[in-house]
């Protein structure tokens, strides 16, 4: 894969990005299951197995829930932005601008290789 040379807010903003996707996907496992309440429910019994679908009722997120993943999302939505309307990607055109994205997003893999 070519190397390219991301400016520093660039690479900057992708690896929040990552991170903030990250603490997205940890906060939101400590959610319930459904952001509204919702009663419970148990399926059938699937044919030629003991296995039952089966979900416990869920009080629904609370405003401080709902609040954070509001936040989370915004923040992922700026960052997204940021990421994919930088100057940068004008420099860059059909396979490579392609090439370029994929290799940005692993970027930060490489500067702790470097590192390390």
């Amino acid at each position: 894969m070519p190397k390219y040379d991301f400016p520093q807010d660039l690479r900057d903003a992708q690896l929040a990005l990552h991170e903030t996707r990250a603490a997205y996907e940890q906060y939101a496992k400590t959610l319930p299951w459904s952001a509204e309440p919702m009663p419970g429910w148990e399926g059938e019994k699937q044919l030629h197995s003991a296995y039952r679908s089966a979900k416990p009722a869920s009080p629904g997120y609370t405003g401080e829930q709902a609040a954070e993943v509001r936040r989370f999302q915004n923040e992922l939505r700026r960052l997204s932005a940021e990421v994919s309307t930088h100057p940068f990607w004008e420099s860059l055109s059909g396979p490579d601008l392609v090439k370029g994205r994929m290799a940005l997003m692993h970027a930060h893999e490489e500067s702790a290789g470097q590192a390390a």
